[in-house]
């Protein structure tokens, strides 16, 4: 990463500090959300496993905190276009990827935190992991992977929209892909109409690599289709990011 890219993540990162209630919210409500699905659900949801269900649950919480903290991404990218921070920053020489891989790269920071706090959270409340090193790895490089892939997709959408309130719905899209896959209760159980899309959705695998890994079963090939789609929804994204700052900042 470029000296330019990496004073930009730090730019990104101040700019979080000093917002401090969306980063609370974007850090705490992933937590919420997995306590009521917990002490609330937990009891009538059967999984057909026989892990609790705070640990089933604890992999979708994850990709909850993505969607959540890269749905900032997409708001301060359009912010910056809208308040013509970006002309300065081209007036400077800097370029689309470096201006743009500040905001993935806080992005990524800030999801490391809210991590960390479910993590943390889902041990005081019964999640039992069974991974060793070599899985907890495999699972966290998994989980950037994916929230890389986010981080650039909000830029995109930052740079699509025309406002920053336009942009804060991208919120609605990320937060509503977990719920029609196996992050909170087993496909079978799900109207038959909603299999296809639940079973071929780009979260269903990255959740089953994330639970097997964590609990030290067996994973199939999920982990390799997880990271085709990242790899591929990444690459879509960085190309579109590319072409819509260039066809904003003409």
């Amino acid at each position: 990463m470029s000296d330019a890219a990496l004073t930009l993540v730090g730019r990104g990162v101040r700019l979080s500090r000093r917002n401090p209630d969306a980063l609370i919210t974007a850090m705490v409500l992933p937590v919420m959300l997995m306590l009521v699905f917990v002490y609330f659900f937990g009891g009538a949801i059967d999984t057909g496993t026989r892990t609790s269900y705070v640990t089933y649950v604890v992999p979708g919480v994850l990709l909850l905190c993505a969607g959540f903290g890269a749905s900032t991404t997409a708001v301060r990218v359009s912010e910056d276009m809208r308040a013509g921070i970006v002309d300065r920053f081209r007036s400077l020489d800097v370029g689309a990827t470096p201006i743009l891989a500040g905001h993935v790269g806080a992005s990524l920071l800030r999801n490391v935190l809210s991590t960390a706090l479910v993590v943390a959270v889902a041990f005081l409340i019964g999640f039992r992991p069974q991974a060793g090193p070599a899985g907890w790895a495999a699972a966290l490089g998994l989980l950037a992977a994916f929230v890389l892939a986010v981080s650039w997709l909000s830029a995109a959408a930052g740079l699509l929209a025309r406002t920053p309130e336009a942009a804060s719905g991208f919120t609605f899209f990320m937060m509503f892909l977990p719920y029609p896959s196996s992050a909170f209760v087993p496909i079978d159980t799900m109207p038959r109409w909603l299999h296809g899309f639940a079973e071929h959705q780009p979260v269903t695998p990255v959740i089953e690599s994330l639970r097997g890994l964590l609990l030290d079963q067996p994973v199939g090939d999920a982990p390799w289709i997880a990271l085709a789609w990242c790899g591929g929804l990444l690459a879509v994204a960085v190309g579109l990011s590319g072409a819509l700052f260039r066809a904003r900042t003409r």
